[in-house]
């Protein structure tokens, strides 16, 4: 068993805010040069993305890369020896073609998209990235060290396992230089858990490559030119005269961007803010450079990080995107991803999984400032300018930590005030221009909401539990659930049941509204201590009746070739393609469909318990007249049972599919098979078609005892 430092969740916690802070600083000027940078925006001291009309949290490959491909470790056994060819196997899994994590920019441009038709075509891992595969120029650009920070995190104080695990990660797409970059960021990054001496840990992180790599000398060079220096821009001009773009091939090398990443840590690794600032307006390939070097600060000193002038935390609300075929794990925070990072590392170090805070609540607010993507907003425009409103995340000495909303001067003229946090897709998604987001909502109609809440102040206060969800033109509207009133100190539990009266649309928002009581106006705090949901949705979906619409289809991550953008029908010119809907935390439900049709192709059918690409249990209809009850194990798929079936084209089927615990059961009309299997405890559901098309009228969904 290894030693976890005692922080380290904190540590992670400030590593994940870190890389995101950094990544989304630097996100809306990513490829440009200094000169432009200083000329249009100045030096970048804070986020800019309003001076670029562009929305401060996207979809985007360094934050859906970094933090989907570590739970490789999940799919693959939570093992040292992780091999690049079972990362390689997460890639397939996660990874949708021209649509999730990468920048596609083409066989023989982008490195990864090049990698991933390597792993589509046969070529196993580390071979779908190698020299000799892909040639040295692919080989080298940015690509492994962007997605590294996650391997770094599951390895506290562990540098040759960090760099173990990097090495591997890297290496299903990336070779040489590029390999080296990643090994050496990740040993620093471990280090950065134990030790605020940055040449200490930049040395550790030079013992994990070798002394002749280039990558070596470069950093020699630039530590010698930071000690002659004494001035960030004198060397930043220094590392573009001798290793600038202009001195290797390809769209985005490694080199120049490592080069300035490691000046920036030389000079301010004890300032956040003033690191921010340096990578940020240095140039080039800001985002990668700006999210490692967030993290690397971020783990070394901590949530003090994020203490300077500027206010990072409070715009970003912990939210982050991560667009991949895991739709449930699409809309996230900080905090989550954190607790998934820390119970990853203690499984490698042989501890057991921290148990979720409050009874597993989804959001339990017990990380220190943090607010889990809640939001402060006015129901009406009566509010602002009178009443005012502030939210934090603070420990009351007698409950314990909780999400504190601060109202003075509430009353009836002042309207409703809204605390809400994202739950699915935002409308701002319109406006993201260069990375599609695939994405599930979090909450369905049939699970149970319950919000603990308790109110101290002076009057009366109202609060219930709201959502928002999309309706025709894809507007928004408000769905109210139970309210109740608080007089100073009580605290009242709420529970509801979200009924299925939405129509089929998606929920994108959940949270309390709050307001004054009748008689009276509030003054006082009202503390959210905790929002979870449970169970498994009860509900029918079907495509809304409310049109036009569109994000009723965007609520399915869309792994075919063509998804009707009217009714459940799909289409995939070639091999296997699936549209999935739900989460993994549904585990014990079924899934109906009283009219699937197989108008092309085979196989092609329904399937359930779905946690991505290729892995979840299905019935299909078979190409010898079969019906069969398959498990998708990466590239396997396993036949647990099947029944001869003489299915025709084109007509109507009865199909449902039940997983409770470990019985998987299908059933085609009235043919019923069976299967004992426990790997997937849980998923969505999904249809899917290989070499065809599919059709479904509509899908039932309920839960199994």
């Amino acid at each position: 068993m290894s030693v976890i430092p005692g922080d380290y969740l904190e540590r992670v916690y400030a590593g994940v805010l870190g890389k995101l802070i950094g990544v989304y600083v630097g996100r809306p000027f990513e490829g440009w040069t200094h000169q432009q940078i200083v000329t249009q925006l100045g030096h970048i001291r804070g986020y800019v993305h309003d001076k670029v009309g562009a929305p401060l949290v996207v979809t985007d490959d360094d934050v859906s890369g970094t933090f989907q491909f570590v739970r490789a470790l999940e799919e693959h056994g939570y093992s040292p020896d992780i091999s690049p060819e079972q990362i390689g196997k997460t890639w397939l899994n996660h990874v949708i073609e021209n649509r999730t994590i990468f920048w596609w920019g083409g066989r023989g441009m982008s490195t990864e998209h090049t990698a991933f038709l390597n792993l589509k075509r046969g070529i196993p891992a580390p071979l779908s990235g190698a020299i000799e595969t892909n040639g040295k120029t692919v080989a080298e650009q940015i690509g492994a060290q962007i997605f590294i920070d996650g391997w770094a995190m599951v390895a506290p104080g562990n540098p040759k396992l960090a760099a173990k695990l990097a090495r591997a990660a890297a290496s299903v797409s990336h070779d040489g230089e590029a390999v080296y970059a990643a090994q050496l960021w990740a040993a620093m990054e471990a280090e950065a858990f134990v030790s605020r001496d940055i040449n200490h840990i930049l040395d550790v992180g030079l013992s994990s490559i070798p002394a002749t790599s280039h990558v070596a000398h470069v950093i020699g060079k630039v530590r010698t030119w930071v000690a002659e220096d004494g001035d960030w821009t004198k060397t930043r001009q220094r590392i573009e005269d001798e290793f600038g773009y202009d001195k290797f091939h390809g769209i985005c090398h490694v080199i120049p961007n490592h080069a300035i990443m490691i000046m920036t840590v030389l000079y301010v690794s004890d300032d956040f803010d003033e690191a921010m600032h340096i990578i940020n307006t240095c140039g080039w390939d800001t985002d990668c450079n700006s999210g490692n070097v967030g993290c690397l600060v971020a783990i070394m000193l901590g949530l003090s990080a994020f203490e300077g002038p500027f206010d990072w935390r409070g715009p970003l609300a912990d939210r982050a995107l991560i667009s991949s075929a895991d739709g449930g794990y699409s809309i996230n925070n900080a905090a989550r991803i954190a607790y998934d990072i820390a119970n990853i590392g203690r499984r490698l170090a042989g501890h057991e999984d921290l148990k979720r805070p409050k009874g597993g609540a989804q959001f339990h607010f017990s990380l220190p400032g943090s607010t889990q993507g809640f939001q402060l907003s006015w129901a009406s425009t009566a509010g602002r300018g009178v009443s005012s409103a502030s939210l934090q995340q603070r420990v009351d000495g007698l409950h314990g930590p909780g999400l504190a909303i601060d109202v003075e001067n509430l009353d009836e003229q002042h309207g409703q005030l809204e605390v809400l946090t994202p739950t699915f897709t935002p409308k701002e998604v319109l406006q993201m221009k260069s990375y599609e987001l695939m994405a599930s909502p979090l909450v369905y109609p049939g699970q149970t909401v319950t919000a603990k809440l308790r109110a101290s102040g002076v009057g009366e206060v109202v609060v219930g539990l709201r959502l928002k969800v999309y309706s025709q033109n894809d507007e928004l509207i408000t769905v109210d659930g139970p309210c109740t009133d608080f007089s100073s100190g009580e605290e009242h539990p709420l529970t509801w049941t979200i009924p299925d009266e939405m129509d089929s649309q998606p929920i994108q928002m959940i949270g309390i509204a709050i307001r004054s009581g009748p008689s009276s106006s509030f003054r006082g705090t009202v503390w959210l201590d905790s929002l979870s949901w449970t169970g498994v949705p009860n509900m029918v979906i079907r495509p809304p009746s409310q049109k036009p619409c569109e994000f009723w289809h965007r609520a399915w991550v869309n792994g075919v070739d063509t998804f009707s953008s009217w009714a459940f029908i799909i289409a995939q010119g070639q091999g296997e393609g699936i549209i999935i809907h739900g989460t993994r935390e549904w585990d014990n439900y079924s899934v109906a469909v009283p009219n699937l049709m197989v108008k092309f192709g085979a196989p092609a059918g329904l399937a359930i318990r779905v946690q991505g690409l290729n892995r979840y249990y299905a019935v299909f209809f078979t190409g010898d007249k079969k019906i069969a009850l398959v498990k998708a194990l990466d590239e396997k798929r396993i036949e647990l049972a099947s029944a001869a079936f003489p299915w025709e084209l084109d007509r109507k089927y009865r199909v449902a599919l039940t997983a409770c615990d470990g019985s998987i059961r299908a059933r085609v009309d009235d043919v019923e098979l069976q299967a004992v299997d426990g790997q997937y405890g849980g998923g969505g559901i999904g249809l899917v078609a290989t070499d065809g098309c599919v059709s479904a009228d509509c899908f039932i969904i309920a839960p199994v005892t």
